[in-house]
C-alpha cells in the first residue's frame, strides 16, 4: 500500500505532514512512502535523508495523489489536485468541515473516505493523535514569545543599584491546551500570571503553574462533556466583562486563545475595555482567523488603539514549522497505524472503533 503527501503552498503552511523520522515507520509497517520532489526541503529534510529510508520522489503531485492509497496532508488540497482523488482512497488532515462542507459533500459523493483529525474524541487512547493539543502546545509557547519581543520593557522583576524594575503581568484568556503553555512559559521568562476561562476545572491546573486563576460565578456549568468551552450565556458574559474590565487596568500583555469548536471566537475584550489598558500594552489574539478575541484584531497586522498593540497571525505555526511538522507527523501516524489491520495487511474502516467513528466525514 502507498502512503502519498504532496507539498503545501508553503506561502500559507510551511508545515510537512511526513519527516523523515516518520517516514521511516511507515515503511516498517510495510508502506511505499511517495512525495513531493524537495518536500521536506524549505526545513532542513534533503531528499537524500529519506532516500535511504527508501522514500520514493515523484516529480508529479498528481501522479501521487493518484497512485496513493492513503493521502495525507495539513490541509485539504487545491481544485486541481482535489480532482485526482478517487474513490476508496483515504485522504487524512485538518479538513476543518465547518467552513468547507461543500467541499468535503462533493468528496464524500464520490467515495473518498475523508479524516478530520480536529474532530479526534478526548479519550486516553486518541491522546497520541491529538493534532489540537500538540499544534495549540507550541501556538501558545510562541504567543508568549511573540508578544514578548515587541513588548518594550522588561519581563521579570529586577533589582539594581539604579532601582527596581518590576515584573510584567500577563492575563491568559482561555486556559485551554494553549493557554496552559501560555501561563509556563510567561511563568519560566519571569512575569506575573492571571488567567481567566469559563471552565472551573481549569483552575486547579492554572494554580498547578503558578498563575492566579480569575473566577466568573457559574463557570462550571460552560463545559461540554468533550471538555471543550461551550458558549456563555449573556448573563455571564456581563460578569466577565467587569471582572476583565478591572483587570485589564494593570495587565501589561494578554494571550488570548478562547475558541468554541465550529464557531466565530468569542469576543470577549471589546472597545470600551481596551480603553482601560495602559499604552504600550501588547495584545495577542491567537483566535484572529476564526474572527478575533479582540476588538479590531486583524490577521497578520498589528494594530495599535490606544498605545495598545494588537496582533494575530493567520498561522503562528508557520514560525516553528520543524517542531510543529514533527509532533503533526507522529499524530497522524499514530492514527494511519489505528486504522491498519497489520495482521492482514491492509485498512480497515471500524466504524464501531470511536475514534474512526467520530473523524470519519459522512
Amino acid at each position: 500500500m502507498i502512503v502519498g503527501s504532496v507539498s503545501e503552498n508553503k506561502n500559507f503552511e510551511k508545515r510537512i505532514s511526513i519527516t523523515p523520522d516518520i517516514a521511516k515507520k511507515y515503511i516498517n509497517l510495510g508502506f511505499e512512502v511517495q512525495l513531493s520532489t524537495n518536500y521536506g526541503k524549505h526545513l532542513g529534510f534533503e531528499e537524500k535523508e529519506y532516500k535511504e529510508l527508501g522514500v520514493k520522489f515523484i516529480n508529479d503531485d498528481n501522479k501521487i495523489i493518484e497512485n496513493a492509497d492513503i493521502i495525507i496532508q495539513m490541509n485539504l488540497l487545491d481544485e486541481e489536485k482535489t480532482s485526482f482523488l478517487k474513490s476508496n482512497q483515504i485522504f487524512i488532515g485538518v479538513l476543518n468541515p465547518y467552513e468547507n462542507k461543500n467541499k468535503l459533500n462533493e468528496l464524500v459523493k464520490k467515495k473518498v473516505n475523508l479524516f478530520s483529525l480536529e474532530l479526534l474524541p478526548r479519550i486516553t487512547r486518541a491522546q497520541s493523535m491529538d493534532i489540537l493539543s500538540s499544534q495549540a502546545n507550541l501556538a501558545g509557547y510562541k504567543a508568549v514569545v511573540e508578544s514578548f519581543s515587541i513588548f518594550e520593557k522588561a519581563i521579570p522583576m529586577m533589582m539594581t543599584a539604579a532601582g527596581t524594575i518590576p515584573a510584567a503581568k500577563v492575563l491568559v484568556v482561555g486556559a485551554g491546551v494553549a493557554g496552559l503553555q501560555a501561563i509556563a512559559t510567561a511563568k519560566r521568562m519571569g512575569a506575573i500570571v492571571f488567567a481567566t476561562d469559563v471552565r472551573i476545572a481549569s483552575k486547579e491546573q492554572v494554580e498547578s503553574l503558578g498563575g492566579k486563576f480569575l473566577t466568573v460565578e457559574e463557570s462550571e456549568s460552560l463545559e461540554t462533556e468533550g471538555g471543550y468551552a461551550k458558549e456563555a450565556s449573556d448573563d455571564f458574559k456581563k460578569k466577565q466583562e467587569e471582572l476583565l474590565s478591572e483587570t485589564l487596568k494593570k495587565i501589561d500583555i494578554v494571550i488570548c486563545t478562547a475558541l468554541i469548536p465550529g464557531k466565530k471566537a468569542p469576543l470577549i475584550i471589546n472597545e470600551k475595555m481596551l480603553e482601560n489598558m495602559q499604552p504600550g500594552s501588547i495584545i495577542y489574539d491567537l483566535a484572529a482567523v476564526q474572527g478575533g478575541n479582540v476588538a479590531f484584531t486583524e490577521v497578520d497586522k498589528v494594530i495599535e488603539k490606544n498605545g495598545v498593540k494588537i496582533m494575530g497571525e493567520r498561522n503562528i505555526l508557520n514560525k516553528l514549522p520543524t517542531s510543529s511538522s514533527s509532533l503533526y507527523a507522529k499524530n497522524v501516524f499514530n492514527f494511519v497505524s489505528n486504522l491498519y489491520d497489520k495482521e492482514n495487511k491492509k485498512i480497515n474502516i471500524n466504524l464501531e472503533d470511536e475514534i474512526i467513528a467520530k473523524t470519519i466525514i459522512k
